[in-house]
């Protein structure tokens, strides 16, 4: 039998072997991390040295700061199509469009044959006072011919501090010359919200999540209840071709739909990082039945409205698959050099699913009939998706602890002419009672 003395040293024993192994794991440990610092410091020396060499050798003198930008540009690129860096000008851009309103005319515009054609105008805008109509194409700004430009940089020119004036140079169908008109800028709100009724059913279109799309879709909720009264048999959700926007804002969205339950989960490279958004009590809609219309430009923040929804089973989804972001970019300033867009983190829908690359499945899938001077455009408008970006994230779903299987995206084609939008008229036939959503089709989305 061991003798009591011996017992102990054996106990000391133990316990020294056990703190040296713990020093030796720490001191490895730190080791790895030296290491892992020793190889940065040597990387940033290669770059460094190959900075020093193009501006000592490059045939003309380069531009510093545009060397610098495009460095941090490429590495951000390297780790997926979302992640960027935003110089100053861009950063204020940004904040504009998330804000929801700037300094400017009031019109929607597009590019045609190198020149801006106005869209339409808004309603009670510069624009709209000026007399501008749909069709006109702007063909200088100031006397400044706008061939050459890109759409952007014709819209920032457009744009200015309020008060000050712009001349626009346009060419009307049904008139002989170009006339110019002067139009002095004003404080443009950007609607995110658009709404109307359609007989019995309330149609909201959702464009895009900025800082005005909660209260916006409240008051379109409002406005729609008292001018259908009590004949309402429900509200579609119109998300098809918007791009998304801020996270807060497509939480605030779904939750007013939602009594209770989660709305969407974050998770980030850490465990401690995941994060869960709940539901409030209150159904804006008092429990009306709900359509909501997707496809495949309906990207991020409108994937997850279309999520929630769908995963609580409180509306029926119509349209194509989703685009397939399910991931989430934090913007983090820089002080005065701008900010960097850095994706920090996936999200998952309620019941654990992650839409990363794959999108979502509506229980009604319709397409929406190409008109023929698009039909040969048919296959780059099938292709539209997450999964076709270059370097995009893997897709992640929680319950198989694996790579989801990824898919391409789907059309995201919308008939401009409501008489012509199948989707929309197939959305209002169920409100209706005219159609029913299919049995195995329905299935297999909560499957999925």
């Amino acid at each position: 039998m061991m003798r009591k003395s011996e017992y102990a040293l054996w106990v000391l024993l133990v316990l020294a072997v056990l703190a040296a192994g713990s020093t030796m794991v720490t001191l490895a440990r730190s080791q790895q991390a030296s290491a892992a610092n020793s190889e940065i410091y040597r990387q940033l020396d290669l770059f460094g040295e190959v900075l020093e060499r193009v501006r000592s050798d490059y045939v003309e003198k380069p531009d510093d700061s545009k060397l610098i930008e495009a460095a941090i540009n490429g590495m951000l690129m390297a780790l997926d199509p979302h992640s960027s860096y935003l110089n100053p000008k861009h950063f204020r851009d940004m904040q504009v469009q998330t804000r929801g309103e700037f300094g400017g005319l009031g019109i929607e515009v597009t590019m045609e044959n190198g020149i801006v054609k106005v869209v339409s105008p808004i309603e009670d805008t510069p624009a709209a006072k000026a007399g501008l109509q749909s069709g006109d194409l702007i063909t200088a700004l100031d006397k400044e011919q706008i061939q050459g430009l890109t759409l952007q940089e014709a819209v920032e020119k457009m744009r200015g501090p309020v008060n000050s004036p712009i001349t626009l140079t346009i060419v009307r169908k049904g008139t002989e010359d170009p006339f110019d008109v002067k139009v002095t800028r004003d404080v443009i709100h950007i609607n995110p919200v658009k709404y109307n009724a359609e007989d019995d059913v309330g149609y909201i279109r959702i464009t895009t999540f900025n800082e005005q799309t909660t209260a916006n879709m409240q008051k379109a909720i409002e406005d729609l209840k008292k001018e259908i009264g009590p004949k309402l048999k429900g509200y579609i959700i119109d998300l098809r071709n918007n791009p998304g926007g801020l996270l807060d804002q497509a939480i605030s969205v779904s939750d007013a739909f939602l009594d209770q339950g989660a709305i969407v989960l974050t998770k980030g490279r850490n465990l401690e990082e995941t994060q869960r958004s709940n539901a409030r009590p209150g159904d804006l809609t008092d429990g009306q039945k709900l359509v909501v219309l997707i496809n495949g430009g309906s990207a991020s923040a409108s994937e997850i409205v279309a999520g929630a929804l769908q995963d609580h089973h409180r509306a029926t989804l119509v349209g194509t698959r989703s685009f397939g972001k399910g991931s989430v970019q934090t913007i983090i300033p820089l002080g005065s050099n701008g900010a960097l867009r850095l994706t920090t983190a996936r999200y998952y829908t309620p019941s654990g699913r992650s839409i990363q690359a794959k999108g979502i499945e509506p229980e009604v899938v319709v397409e929406e009939e190409l008109p023929d001077e698009l039909k040969d455009k048919a296959a780059a408008q099938s292709t539209r998706g997450e999964a076709n970006l270059r370097g995009h994230l893997k897709g992640e779903d929680e319950d198989s602890g694996g790579k989801d299987e990824e898919e391409s995206g789907s059309s995201s084609y919308v008939a401009p002419e409501k008489d012509k939008d199948t989707q929309l008229h197939y959305g209002l036939d169920l409100l209706h009672g005219i159609k029913s959503v299919d049995t195995d089709a329905k299935k297999k989305a909560e499957a999925n």
